[in-house]
Order: structure tokens, then C-alpha cells, then sequence
């Protein structure tokens, strides 16, 4: 397991204050990041632009010095036995920037496996598992420039894996990529944790993702962490009323007035729209009516073709929460 407690990065910058003047200033990217990784789970970090997500990932990594704070892999300190603890993870990055383009994706794998120093009849088979379990095979012995923005981030997977790692940390890995692609890569990476036991640590913009992904989030916000759980319970955050829509057959003026008084006296804030043609009805409201909708609709003799709740979003929760909420 990974366990970060209290961890904290700060920057010193310099501001000109004029001709050969300039002043020191401390800038806080990570202020305090406390968080929990274990095998098998895929953990997401989320916040908006700024929030402190890569610089956090930097310093799970192993690539940047935490200011203060402590980050341990499976009871290793990730800085006093940094080495060790790089045997045991690896990072994979959005965009096209963690491989090398002249060679091919063969090469690529064993030259970042030599970095790890493995054996070479060890690295050989390794590479062969990896280059068939992200689907680009057949393309080994094609260069990288050749290859398309898919096939490049799948590489980068496989590279990600070559160390054959215990926790992988995920800095947007389907940032660029069209739908279709971004689905296999999602698949990937579940198959990875499911079926191979390793813990993942994933930043995304895409809350979709997220959603389908993770099983807990934690929110970041101005270095810190603001709200954590599961995707569905940050995502209730962002609901303050339900939203019902119900579907009446045959439908008439005269059902309306029925509905909104049914509803306004079960919650006298609700509010009803409805477009009698279509015989359909939008229900927002602080209380669940669907009990009351359904009583209403049996005492009265009509036909419900579909009732329904809105799901929460989580998107809208993580800007909700961004803002002080």
C-alpha cells in the first residue's frame, strides 16, 4: 500500500521589483496531500488546472523532493529508499512524451528495460507479453513516428509496465485521443488492476472516465484535499434537488393541473413543466416524489410510460467544490 501523509511541495520564485530588483516569494503548489493506494484499486485525483495534480504525481514518483511530509511504499520511504521504491512503481503520461519516436516500439521497451536493469532473457519475454497485451505486435519492429496518437499511448502503457511495477501512477493517459481509442485505453487500464493486482493512481479532465474507472476520488484543490469518496458519493455534492422526469400516456391539458397540485402539496417549492402533447413532465424538487407522482397517478387512472430520476454529476460536484461549496 501507498500511504502519503501530510505531504507538502513549495516553490521559491523571484519577482522583479524594478531595474535589478527583484524579490523572494514562496509559492505553495502541494499544501497538504494525505491519501491512501492500494493493489488492485484505481484511485482518482481530480481538481481543476493549477489544483496541484501533476506536482503531487511528481513527488509519488520519485521525481520530485517533497518540502515536508511522508510518502511510503509498502513500508519503504520514497525518499531515503528511493531506489527501491522506483522498482516498485512507474508513471505514464498524456500526449506523446515519455517514448522515442526514431526507434521502434521494440526499442524502445528493451532500452527502458536495460534503464531497470533487467536480464536480458527476462526483458525479452516481457516485452513480448506487454507488446501483446496493449494490441501492437505486429507494429514492434515499426519506428514510433510511424505510429498512430493510439498505438503511441499504448506503448507508453506497455512502457509504464515493463518493470512489471505495483502501483502506476496515470497523468491524463487518454488526453488527445478520440472516444473509441480512449475506450480501449480505459480498458486497459481496468484489466491492469483487476486482473494484474496493481494499484493506479489516475488524473483526468474527463469525468466519464473517472466515473467508470475509479473506485475512490479524491478532490485537490489549491494543494490541498477537499472532498473525498467514491465517484457517486462526491458526485451527490453537486445535486442540491432531485430532478424527475415522468412520462404519462395520452396525455391532455387537463393532466397538468393534477401533477403540479399533487406535487406542490408534498413540497411547496417543487417545480413542474410539462408539455401536455407529449405528455411528459420535468419534477424538480428538494424531496423524492416518486412515491407521491405514482399514488397520484393510480387514484387517477393513469398510465405512467416512464418516471425516472436524474443521476447527480460528477463534474458538476468537482466545480461546486472548487469554488468553495
Amino acid at each position: 500500500m501507498i500511504i502519503v501523509e501530510s505531504l507538502k511541495k513549495t516553490y521559491e520564485t523571484k519577482i522583479k521589483k524594478g531595474f535589478l530588483k527583484s524579490e523572494k516569494r514562496y509559492v505553495e503548489a502541494v499544501r497538504k496531500l494525505d491519501m491512501e493506494i492500494e493493489k488492485g484499486q484505481i484511485v482518482g485525483l481530480l481538481g481543476i488546472n493549477g489544483a496541484g495534480k501533476t506536482t503531487s504525481i511528481k513527488m509519488l514518483s520519485t521525481l520530485l523532493l517533497p518540502t515536508a511530509g511522508k510518502i511510503t511504499v509498502d513500508g519503504m520511504d520514497a525518499v531515503k529508499d528511493a531506489m527501491k521504491v522506483k522498482q516498485r512503481i512507474n508513471m505514464v503520461a498524456g500526449g506523446e512524451r515519455m517514448i522515442y519516436w526514431r526507434l521502434t516500439g521494440r526499442e524502445n521497451l528493451w532500452y527502458f528495460g536495460q534503464l531497470y536493469g533487467m536480464e536480458n532473457k527476462m526483458l525479452s519475454e516481457r516485452i513480448d507479453y506487454l507488446l501483446n497485451l496493449v494490441g501492437i505486435e505486429e507494429k514492434k519492429d515499426v519506428p514510433v513516428e510511424n505510429y498512430s496518437k493510439g498505438m503511441k499511448q499504448r506503448l507508453q502503457i506497455a512502457r509504464g509496465l515493463i518493470n512489471n511495477p505495483d502501483y502506476i501512477f496515470m497523468d491524463e493517459p487518454t488526453l488527445g485521443l478520440d472516444s473509441v481509442i480512449s475506450k480501449e485505453l480505459r480498458a486497459y487500464v481496468k484489466n491492469i488492476a483487476r486482473k494484474e493486482g496493481k494499484g493506479i493512481l489516475l488524473t483526468s479532465h474527463y469525468m466519464a472516465e473517472i466515473e467508470e474507472l475509479c473506485d475512490y476520488v479524491y478532490v485537490l484543490n489549491h494543494g490541498e484535499i477537499i472532498a473525498q469518496g467514491t465517484p457517486k458519493e462526491l458526485a451527490a455534492v453537486g445535486m442540491n434537488k432531485k430532478i424527475l422526469y415522468l412520462g404519462i400516456e395520452r396525455g391532455s391539458a387537463e393532466i397538468s393541473p393534477i401533477i403540479d397540485q399533487a406535487c406542490r402539496a408534498a413540497d411547496h417549492t417543487a417545480i413542474v413543466q410539462n408539455d401536455t402533447h407529449e405528455g411528459t413532465f420535468i419534477i424538480t424538487s428538494s424531496l423524492d416524489l416518486k412515491g407521491v407522482i405514482s399514488r397520484t397517478c393510480i387514484d387517477h387512472r393513469l398510465v405512467i410510460n416512464r418516471l425516472f430520476e436524474d443521476e447527480p454529476k460528477l463534474e458538476d460536484a468537482i466545480i461546486k467544490l472548487s469554488k468553495g461549496a
